[in-house]
């Protein structure tokens, strides 16, 4: 069996904390992981415009993510 895709791995790593933001009307979206290590992802839902949604980003995903893939640097969120 091969070893799950980074991006596997991220979708995974997000799954963990979905229900977090799913429980206020929110999501979060892999768009992608740059060379230097920093992962954006794109609000959805009410995490979009949510004023606290940078200490979620920060206290939430951004460590949960580091924890789990130690390719992550750091984690932004990204309006595309």
């Amino acid at each position: 069996m091969d070893a799950p895709s980074l991006e596997e791995r991220v979708q995974q790593s997000l799954d963990s904390v979905r229900p977090f933001l799913q429980q206020d009307g929110g999501d979060v979206e892999f768009v992608r992981l740059l060379p230097n290590g920093i992962l954006e992802l794109k609000w959805q839902g009410t995490c979009a415009r949510c004023p606290m949604s940078l200490l979620t980003l920060r206290a939430g995903v951004e460590r949960t993510l580091m924890r789990d893939l130690p390719e992550v640097k750091r984690v932004e969120a990204v309006q595309e």
